[in-house]
């Protein structure tokens, strides 16, 4: 008898993991899923000018000097030389189609021409992804994507503020988002899979909160007197929401304050007055190596403090990647975020996956999953299919961000999946620091949506990272 080679192995071939075949029939159908015509009209152009800029990073990085500068421009005469400016400074000159436009800038007639082109697509671009000025205006785009089987979350524009004054504005914007909210909504259509999960009602109002906007003295190095500060207006909000009925969601934003916010959010919602309501939320940034940590204190807290509706954690990437790479290369500090793709894609999986467990072992959390990587949609599906197989679907929320996720709330809608839109209202000044940052998410080469747009196959785009 021929001798076996040694190089044979005995044991028996590996099965396939469930969650990674679950996983491919996922992207494949949702993939299928997409608009047909989202590279058509208008659409087509973005499209287009977003992988010209992605191709060159030098002219990348004027363009979006040139769209931060706008909201300081006082002419069209002004908008053409700042234009032209920025792009004059390339090594290699402007692409031919912008070259061309330029040459018109040798007389006023023609800076006045090209500032009006400027501006116009200036005002195209932010429109895509601020859907309105004031809630009360951004209603019917509401109402829209709820007849298309979308809910939305309303995201009001503003920075950090730096006056007792600003804070006090923003805080009045948020409470008239949920009046609005709150008095709109209740006439819209029934969405049964919109409107509750095995934990009860879903609100149908919901409105985001940046606790650095309801308080100028937030400071890293002394949070106490901030978080007192934005207490006292975060507090009015939340019994608004309370007997309104609405969701708030605090945003989590740089590194420096996060501790700051989460230990505040948590205290107030775990005050007697705020144990049966409003309904609530935190963010979990997956590209934060310590987050993992954070995770399980956000659990732990679920755990001990027992409220009547479950805390929502949105998953993201994290929108601050930059900000916190340079400071931290600034003050000769550890780099808080991964700098490799792959580590921060496998990092958000593990977190979706503790996330979903935790759900489903009465952890007192709601799962909302917030991303526009096919990959990473399709893995939390699957997991939560095979985990849970007999309500999947039915306790897990999916979000995009409104102009960068279309297409994906789209394809998730029509496969019957709960999808929620992050919709960003405000004036064009307010939100052009939150244009900037989605124009950069947007255009990045590891973007799946480049990847997306550039024809990569189904394969790599459901790849392990």
């Amino acid at each position: 008898m021929a001798a076996v080679p040694e190089t044979d192995d005995p044991r028996p071939p590996a099965e396939p993991d469930p969650v990674e075949r679950e996983l491919r029939s996922v992207g494949e159908s949702l993939a299928a899923a997409f608009p047909h015509g989202a590279r058509l009209g208008l659409r087509a152009l973005d499209t287009r000018a977003m992988e010209l800029a992605t191709g060159d990073q030098e002219l990348r990085a004027a363009l979006f000097r040139f769209v931060d500068v706008v909201p300081a421009c006082r002419s069209l005469d002004d908008l053409a030389r700042h234009l032209t400016g920025f792009l004059g400074e390339l090594a290699q000159g402007p692409p031919p189609p912008i070259s061309a436009a330029m040459k018109v800038s040798g007389s006023r007639a023609g800076r006045a021409a090209l500032g009006a082109a400027a501006a116009g697509g200036v005002r195209h671009l932010a429109h895509r992804f601020i859907v309105g000025e004031t809630p009360r205006g951004a209603v019917p785009t509401f109402r829209r994507l709820w007849d298309s089987g979308i809910a939305s979350s309303v995201d009001l524009l503003g920075e950090a503020t730096v006056t007792e004054a600003e804070a006090d504005r923003y805080a009045e914007r948020c409470l008239e988002a949920v009046r609005v909210l709150a008095t709109e909504t209740p006439a819209w259509p029934a969405r049964p899979l919109l409107e509750s999960d095995g934990a009860g009602t879903l609100p149908r109002a919901n409105v985001c909160v940046k606790i650095s906007a309801l308080t100028p003295l937030l400071r890293p190095d002394a949070p106490a007197r901030g978080q007192q500060d934005a207490a006292a207006r975060l507090r009015p909000l939340l019994r608004e929401a309370r007997d309104r009925g609405a969701h708030l969601h605090i945003d989590m934003e740089s590194l420096d304050s996060r501790e700051a916010v989460l230990e505040l959010v948590l205290e107030l919602l775990g005050e007697e007055e705020f144990r049966a309501g409003p309904s609530c939320g935190v963010v979990l940034q997956a590209y934060l190596r310590d987050s993992p940590a954070t995770l399980e204190q956000v659990l732990a807290w679920t755990r001990t403090v027992q409220r009547g509706s479950p805390l929502t954690v949105r998953l993201v990437k994290g929108a601050y990647w930059d900000h916190e790479l340079v400071q931290a290369r600034q003050h000769g500090w550890q780099v808080p975020v991964f700098e490799d793709k792959a580590q921060c894609d496998r990092n958000y999986e593990a977190l979706t996956r503790t996330l979903l467990d935790a759900r489903a072992g009465g952890g007192g959390v709601r799962v909302a999953i917030a991303s526009h990587n096919l990959r990473s949609v399709a893995h939390a599906i699957a997991y939560d299919r095979v985990t849970n197989p007999e309500r999947a679907g039915q306790d897990l929320e999916l979000q995009i961000l409104r102009g960068l996720g279309d297409d994906l709330a789209t394809a998730l809608a029509a496969r019957e999946y709960r999808v929620r839109a992050y919709c960003p209202v405000g004036d064009l000044v307010a939100g052009m620091a939150y244009l900037v940052r989605r124009l950069l998410e947007n255009t990045s080469n590891d973007s799946f949506l480049s990847a997306q747009a550039s024809g990569v196959p189904i394969d790599e785009l459901l790849a392990k990272p």
